[in-house]
């Protein structure tokens, strides 16, 4: 006699979702940067990702995070491709962050247009000490007061390329004394002129990676958007972006990472 399995937590989830109707089926996502290869804990992920769309269902994108063209590169690209089906699993769209870059560019002029994003003009250090500090809130600088015309005028500006690099940013304009540090007005662009691996010299302007990929979930609709633990700060900044669109709302569900004794886990150290 089998013994019965118990779910895991995400499966109960979907379970229900199924059950209410709340989706006809489920859409997941495995969403690397290609600017490295593929360790243990993205092979976690894989499994889990495309696991769930096996058990019900269902279907899973393969989209690349490529939102920095400094230190991407086509060779990993492929190289994950390849590992993705070493493992046994097909995606079914192949998609990248700058398939979107057109929409993400709009969406930011929303934003600024609600007056709910404008232009920086100060440095990385500045913008870091206006933070405060988890205990102590932070404070806006003369920029946050921009006109939403100053904003979109000096935005566009900085899409055609007037601007070196770091000498503007993005920023969501949220609020500086929230608890979560990751709230207090966010960086949304940054600039920087570097050839793409995708889109050439089209951009010299990229979205930051938490800009990204919440709306690129929502673009392609994902149900359950998994990830790990150190992305659960992260959540309230995905939620708020969506809300504030009015776009497909996917949700985002943590897991713990697995981590392996004596085996390094890090792309960044392989």
């Amino acid at each position: 006699m089998s013994e019965e399995k118990s779910l895991n937590f995400l499966e109960e989830i979907i379970e229900k979702h199924l059950a209410e109707g709340k989706y006809p089926h489920i859409v997941t996502r495995f969403p690397p940067e290609p600017n490295g290869y593929l360790h243990m804990g993205h092979a976690s992920s894989i499994c889990l990702n495309f696991g769930l769309t096996k058990k019900y269902p269902g279907y899973t994108n393969l989209r690349f995070d490529d939102t920095n063209p400094v230190t991407e590169d086509t060779e990993y690209v492929e190289s994950i491709k390849n590992d993705i089906k070493w493992l046994g699993f097909e995606w079914k769209n192949e998609l990248y962050a700058s398939d979107y870059f057109d929409t993400l560019y709009n969406y930011a002029v929303t934003l600024i247009e609600k007056g709910l994003a404008y232009v920086d003009d100060s440095t990385s250090e500045e913008i870091a000490a206006q933070k405060g500090t988890p205990t102590q809130p932070g404070y806006r600088n003369q920029y946050a007061e921009r006109t939403v015309a100053e904003n979109l005028a000096l935005f566009a500006a900085m899409k055609a390329g007037e601007f070196p690099d770091g000498a503007k940013v993005l920023r969501a304009k949220i609020d500086m004394a929230s608890p979560n540090m990751l709230m207090r007005d966010p960086i949304l662009y940054r600039i920087k002129h570097a050839h793409h691996h995708r889109t050439g010299d089209a951009w010299c302007i990229y979205p930051m990676y938490d800009f990204a990929h919440g709306q690129s979930d929502s673009i392609e609709e994902i149900t359950h958007s998994i990830c790990t633990m150190e992305f659960v700060p992260h959540r309230e900044l995905y939620d708020w972006f969506i809300a504030q669109l009015g776009i497909y709302p996917s949700r985002q569900y943590e897991f713990a990472r697995r981590n392996l004794t004596y085996t390094v886990m890090s792309k960044r150290k392989l």
